[in-house]
């Protein structure tokens, strides 16, 4: 009698790596050291390092179960009402964008199935052209546009010498593109690195993009969590709209209302006319359809609720501006540190010309991996951490695996 062995029609299927940063968050809870930090995924926490959800978020779903509302399906572009206030937040409720209907805006799975379905729109109506990425970005951005089999190439961006921007880098490779290439943007507070364009920086950007006939496309994560402004997180979307440019715009409430888990953002697309917004709106239902059918309601109704209602408005605003505000203290308090600890000389000063929530330290590697095996302090290798994860208690501590590393490893 012989035993059959079942071999598996799965075996040519290899293990496929970690992710770069939710394997982070693995590794750090595989850590049974006290000290130990994660500054690898941009989560915001409190100052006991715990996560918060917001009040009004609360306030907004006490709304919601006082309603009733019911689980019925959503439209394939979602949430009407949190369609409107979300294309009104971005580029403000009277811009003609918005009152001559030449805004696109559907309801996506938050900032990474918004920008999904923007590629694909990408890959079946402008086939052959190519995305523009900065050097570096978010570690998902390559990911998205390889799965919808759009070419990308990259553009200087991070200046290593200077801990800044290549300016002249980014504008000579913008300027040396095919035309009609796609310009993928940070609207405020470029993840990784946390160093944005300056408000003449941005202006020269549209330049270069406009005479190169190039389409911007835009990826604002952060709106009012990076400067704890709306506006003024907005305003390098706004000011290529109000020249009158076609552009993409994803969008995440992930940040800014605390809604990881939720799943909720948008794309918004900016067409010439209210008759192409219409189409092209109709083709991005058309390629949701068969990726998910429609986006889930409970993240919209909050979102819907707090934007459009004045006095919850409001609250969230204030919100907005505590947890930027702790961040700024939290870049202050670390800078602060490390000038005090570290008698070399180098200037730091860095750390508080970016915004927003994460830091580029300018740790290589193997000076991120002594972060993480001498420190126990957990960050992606690129050298970014996440200064929504620090407390200030911690800041001294950081400083001293950020000195250690920084000087004793190679």
């Amino acid at each position: 009698m012989t035993v059959a062995v079942n071999v598996s029609r799965f075996e040519g299927i290899t293990m496929a790596p970690p992710d770069p940063i939710l394997g982070v968050s693995e590794a750090f809870r595989a850590d049974i050291d006290v000290k130990k930090l994660n500054l690898g995924v941009g989560a915001y926490r409190t100052e006991e390092l715990q996560p918060y959800v917001l009040d009004v978020v609360k306030k907004a779903e006490n709304l919601m179960l006082e309603r009733g509302e019911n689980k019925e399906y959503l439209p394939i572009e979602g949430l009407a009402a949190f369609n409107k206030v979300t294309a009104e937040l971005l580029f403000g409720a009277d811009n003609p964008v918005i009152e001559q209907q030449r805004v696109a805006t559907v309801q996506g799975l938050s900032g990474t199935g918004s920008l999904r379905l923007a590629a694909a729109l990408i890959e079946r109506y402008f086939p052959g052209a190519q995305v523009l990425i900065s050097s570096p970005t978010w570690g998902n951005h390559k990911n998205i546009f390889n799965d919808a089999r759009v070419p990308w190439s990259e553009y200087r961006y991070y200046d290593p010498k200077t801990v800044g921007l290549d300016f002249e880098g980014m504008i000579s490779d913008i300027k040396a593109a095919p035309e009609g290439s796609f310009v993928l943007l940070h609207g405020c507070a470029h993840n990784p690195t946390g160093i944005d364009p300056t408000p003449e920086q941005w202006e020269k950007i549209a330049d270069v993009i406009q005479e190169k006939n190039h389409i911007p496309f835009f990826d604002v994560a952060y709106q009012g969590f990076a400067s704890g402004s709306l506006d003024a997180d907005a305003s390098s979307v706004r000011l290529f709209a109000a020249r009158g440019m076609e552009l993409l715009v994803a969008q995440s409430y992930s940040k800014n209302l605390g809604l990881y888990a939720e799943r909720i953002g948008a794309i918004n697309v900016v067409c010439s006319s209210a008759d192409a917004a219409a189409r092209v709106k109709s083709q991005l239902k058309r390629i949701a359809r068969p990726m998910y059918s429609n986006p889930p309601v409970h993240g919209a109704r909050i979102v819907a609720n707090v934007v459009g209602d004045p006095a919850l408005f409001n609250e969230w605003k204030a919100e907005m501006e505590m947890m930027a505000g702790r961040i700024k203290n939290v870049r202050q308090k670390l800078f602060d540190s490390l000038s005090a600890k570290d008698k070399s000389g180098k200037d730091w000063s860095f750390i508080l010309k970016q915004i927003g929530m994460f830091s580029f330290t300018g740790l290589n590697k193997a000076q991120s991996d002594n972060m993480t095996n001498k420190w126990h302090v957990y960050m992606t290798k690129d050298g970014r951490i996440s200064l929504a994860g620090l407390s200030l208690a911690k800041c001294e501590y950081l400083a001293d695996a950020i000195i250690d590393s920084y000087h004793n490893v190679s």
